[in-house]
């Protein structure tokens, strides 16, 4: 999920249209107001910050995501038609992932939007695959942008999951590193754990692939495969 906050209209209409025909799910708002209280369901996977917007600005929002617990690393790009190179380092200074001046072509805009997602997957600690994300040292998780709550085990099993992406696990070892044990007679315990984390996932556990007479593996829908 993408959070976009834009006062025109059309501007905020093209930058919408252009990251859903991408293939992103989009949320957009005029003013700030309406953003924070998004931001209090579900966290976005970014945001897409106006300079000007009125009652508070673009570098107002970004300065309080920087100090808010949970929120401190949440990609940010900035979209303005200031282009006064003081204006570009005050954003990038105040943790901005990059900063694109008005007017901007779709595709560079997509594609810069692209990028600094690439990079955020990439950060140290982070683990991310899907619409799955997880802070291991803030045990947080994330599906589609929405915050999950696990239990222990689930969080280490989907821990595991995101470690070995695309691997096969069999449920003995599933066993071993989750539970420190390989008593096979427990595979059960293994599926009903499976089970509840992919309710907690929503849409994103499908993700988690069941492999015939064998165990789980975390991949795409369209990678399943022998997965069923």
């Amino acid at each position: 999920m993408i959070y976009i906050v834009e006062d025109d209209a059309a501007i905020r209409e093209l930058e919408q249209y252009a990251l859903q025909s991408s293939g992103y799910e989009v949320q957009s708002f005029e003013t700030s107001e309406p953003f924070w209280q998004a931001m209090r369901a579900a966290e976005p996977e970014l945001v897409i910050l106006d300079v000007m917007l009125p009652s508070e600005d673009g570098f107002s929002i970004l300065k309080k995501l920087r100090r808010t617990p949970g929120a401190e690393t949440l990609p940010a790009v900035m979209v303005t038609a200031r282009t006064a190179e003081l204006d570009v380092v005050k954003g990038l200074d105040q943790g901005a992932d990059d900063y694109i001046s008005k007017p901007f072509g779709v595709l560079e805009f997509v594609s810069r939007v692209k990028a600094v997602l690439r990079r955020a997957d990439k950060a140290p600690g982070h683990l991310s695959f899907g619409g799955i994300r997880m802070d291991p040292s803030a045990r947080r998780v994330q599906a589609d942008g929405a915050p999950v709550e696990l239990t222990y085990k689930e969080f280490e099993l989907l821990h595991l999951f995101l470690l070995n992406a695309g691997q096969v696990l069999t449920r003995d070892v599933i066993m071993q590193q989750v539970w420190g044990t390989d008593f096979c007679g427990e595979s059960r315990t293994v599926d009903m754990h499976v089970r509840t984390l992919r309710q907690k996932l929503g849409n994103a556990g499908h993700c988690i692939q069941t492999v015939r007479k064998v165990g789980y593996r975390l991949a795409l829908p369209e990678d399943e495969g022998t997965a069923e």
